[in-house]
């Protein structure tokens, strides 16, 4: 075996009893460390496809598509990726750093809006069942677009209240997706 940098092979047994073979192996998965990227991803679609084909839908079942199918093909899609991506990796393929684009590296994290769009999360979760969904989802577009920094009281909870309806009647009456109306279920 020879590296980039041997001009002359030198056997392995004597690498190891150099004392070279540690930090080799070290490099080699560091100049490929892309493929815990396709470990995750191989992990991923297995963890899918699993899911998907112990799914019980006969009950769901109205068509020859089904709510097996969608699964399925990400499931697949995740497999293909991860193992063209190990292919590419493995033939030289290097991924380049993100340039950042308006990012500035040097500022601190702002810790308070992740907090805040944290409890707004766990706070319609926790009200969508006693509340239902259109309470709990107006709460959530609307501390959001707070959290985001929107501060138009005037226009941002009729924007939530109308996008959590829409998402509601969307998802309950006309896909048949059941989701609790809570105190607005005689109304709608």
């Amino acid at each position: 075996m020879t590296t980039p940098t041997d001009s002359v092979p030198t056997p392995e047994p004597a690498r190891e009893a150099a004392g070279t073979s540690a930090p080799e192996r070290r490099s080699w998965l560091r100049d490929h460390s892309e493929l815990g990227v396709c470990a995750m991803l191989l992990a991923l679609g297995v963890l899918v496809l699993t899911d998907a084909l112990t799914m019980d839908v006969d009950i769901t079942q109205r068509g020859p598509v089904g709510p097996k199918t969608v699964p399925i093909v990400v499931g697949i899609g995740l497999l293909v990726i991860a193992a063209l991506l190990a292919v590419d990796v493995l033939r030289g393929g290097r991924g380049e750093a993100e340039g950042g684009e308006d990012v500035d590296l040097s500022e601190p994290a702002d810790w308070r809006t992740v907090l805040l769009l944290a409890g707004i999360f766990l706070g319609a979760a926790a009200l969508i069942e006693p509340a239902g969904f259109p309470v709990a989802g107006a709460l959530l577009f609307w501390g959001a677009a707070f959290a985001l920094g929107s501060r138009r009281v005037d226009r941002d909870p009729l924007i939530a209240a109308a996008l959590s309806l829409l998402t509601y009647v969307v998802f309950d009456k006309l896909l048949g997706v059941p989701l609790p109306g809570g105190p607005l279920m005689g109304v709608l």
